[in-house]
């Protein structure tokens, strides 16, 4: 029999080098014919395979890996069912704009559409996903397509986000030709910043400097503008909400911060700053049902974040960092107009509400079935948790307790697509990317069921995470509301099953816990098998009966023209009048 060679003129070579001279030194993968290729190359150039159990969560830990590091993710993916599997994390990129290329293969040339093995039109499936999405069927052209592909990636040329290119297997094994691979195709371009028109600056200073009740809410372009966004706040005395996108940009003692206040602010405040931030389902898209009379500035990089649902008496289409700079700058020493005693009641009272918070988790009662409320087990790991840390919360109802529970520098979640499951694959990527950081997996049971399998790729690489699941045996936002809405429960029950067994099965360190009074020394044992450099499981037993805030909001019965109940009822009402 003979086997086809794959030499170093080859185009699967070249895609490894181009690779390579990108920065990227690791990459999430799962292995097949049509991409053998490239997996050769790659690791004869030392790139590090991380190799998974399921496509999907391939992208998702390339997804987490673009995310902490602010490079490049990548994921390689065979042909067929190995593209359709990754398209869900491809989806998820897509809406959380980070950057992602995934690589896959085709059939050889000569039997394309023939119906040979895994032979798919993958481009059609991914096209509407993706930033850039290719077949390169010549040799002499896989250059230029990858470096087309990362530059789209970035957002060179339009909004940032996930790119596609495959491959027939033939031509990865083609030679290139030396006299295309020209030099500049292998150097990182500098990412380009865009500067604020003057006029569009001085039109927001107008409105935030003259404002009395000045609101800023950060996004996911807000990214990398941390310290000019403190800077803002600082000049302005305007009070600040972040989002999971942005969680970490100020810290929680930043005078600003009023989280705990967020519905009410939001309905007291007299102008809206957005900053990298769409309108979106978490932000009542903008509504004067919800924010009343406030008028709003926008300022992104992106149309996606500027426009949507709501215009800006003032925008600002620039880089956050470069338009928040030329803001205070053209402000100089005006005086800003914010109402001062407004903004230190909301955040004593911000402070109040934090503090309740803290003590109530602590204490709070266990359910008639005498299992922990999910508060216990949050205050538990907060407990625990270095300032550093990196966290990652995942699934419907735990997420809602965890997000408002976990103090987080460093901060992931499924994001605004809702696409839980992410948690385990984002926590193996987390761990390779944050070396000597604890990354804790704060995740539900029904969640933690979608890449459980990963357990077992976190012990092959020794990706220390912590993941914590919040075992109640179901479904609960579902549950809830199926009793509430429908009066019966239908196909929303777990069993409470053992996941630290399945962990041990792994070779990962795995424990239950079922007792609040017992998490503290299973929190440290799980700690000392991190430090060993093994994954660990904590399955701890919590009660269905606890009610998130989410769950509480009626977000899972999807009113008709908001997402939550109240906003709804405010939407409806609001209409009415107009």
């Amino acid at each position: 029999m003979s086997t086809p060679t794959v030499t170093e003129k080859s185009a699967a070579a070249l895609i490894a080098r181009f690779l390579k001279a990108r920065g990227v030194d690791r990459l999430f993968a799962l292995c097949g014919g049509h991409v053998m290729p490239t997996w050769m190359r790659l690791d004869a150039e030392g790139i590090r395979i991380v190799d998974v159990r399921d496509e999907r969560a391939a992208v998702y830990m390339a997804h987490a890996h673009a995310e902490l590091t602010g490079g490049l993710g990548v994921a390689l993916v065979t042909a067929g069912p190995g593209v359709t599997n990754a398209m869900t994390g491809i989806a998820n990129a897509h809406v959380s704009r980070a950057p992602v290329l995934v690589l896959s293969g085709t059939p050889p040339r000569a039997q394309e559409n023939r119906g040979a093995l895994q032979d798919m039109s993958h481009i059609a499936f991914v096209a509407p996903l993706t930033r850039y999405a290719r077949t390169v069927r010549e040799p002499d052209l896989v250059l230029q397509e990858l470096d087309e592909a990362v530059a789209r990636a970035f957002g060179q040329g339009g909004e940032p986000g996930p790119v596609f290119l495959d491959f027939p297997v033939d031509t990865l094994r083609a030679e290139v030709s030396a006299a295309v691979q020209l030099p500049e195709r292998f150097v990182p371009t500098p990412r380009s910043r865009l500067l604020p028109d003057p006029e569009s600056v001085r039109q927001a200073v107008d409105l935030l400097w003259s404002a009395k009740r000045p609101l800023v809410i950060s996004g996911r372009g807000a990214r990398g503008a941390g310290a000019e966004l403190r800077q803002l706040l600082d000049r302005t005395g305007a009070l600040y909400l972040d989002t999971g996108e942005s969680r970490g940009l100020v810290g929680d003692d930043h005078p600003a911060v009023v989280a705990a206040m967020r519905g009410a602010v939001m309905q007291q405040a007299d102008l809206i700053v957005t900053l990298g931030r769409k309108l979106d389902f978490q932000l009542a898209y903008g509504s004067p049902a919800v924010f009343g009379e406030a008028k709003f500035l926008r300022i992104a990089d992106t149309a996606a974040e500027l426009r949507d649902n709501r215009r800006g008496a003032a925008e600002i289409l620039a880089t956050p960092a470069e338009a928040l700079r030329a803001i205070v700058a053209t402000a100089g020493d005006r005086a800003p107009a914010t109402d001062r005693a407004w903004a230190a009641e909301t955040r004593r009272q911000h402070l109040a509400r934090a503090d309740k918070l803290a003590s109530s988790m602590a204490t709070a009662a266990p359910g008639s079935d005498g299992l922990m409320h999910p508060n216990r087990l949050v205050a538990a790991l907060r407990d625990a948790l270095p300032a550093d840390a990196v966290v990652v919360a995942d699934g419907g109802d735990f997420l809602s307790f965890a997000r408002v529970g976990l103090p987080a520098s460093t901060y992931l979640d499924p994001g605004s697509l809702g696409c839980i499951g992410v948690g385990t694959p984002f926590g193996v990527a987390a761990a390779l990317a944050c070396p000597g950081r604890l990354v804790l997996v704060a995740t539900g049971d029904g969640s933690f069921g979608f890449n459980a399998m990963e357990i077992d790729t976190a012990v092959r690489h020794r990706a220390p995470a912590l993941i914590v699941v919040a075992n109640n045996g179901s479904w609960a936002i579902e549950v809830r509301d199926q009793q509430e809405t429908h009066g019966k429960v239908v196909g929303t029950r777990l069993q409470f099953a053992d996941h630290a067994a399945m962990a041990r099965a792994f070779g990962a360190f795995g424990e239950r816990v079922e007792r609040a009074e017992d998490l503290p020394a299973a929190i440290a044992r799980a700690k000392a098998a991190l430090a060993e450099g093994r994954p660990a499981v904590l399955d701890v037993l919590v009660t269905p009966e606890a009610a998130s805030s989410d769950a509480k909001s009626g977000l899972a019965w999807v009113p008709d023209l908001q997402p939550l109940a109240a906003w709804d009822d405010a939407e409806r009402a609001w209409r009415a009048r107009a």
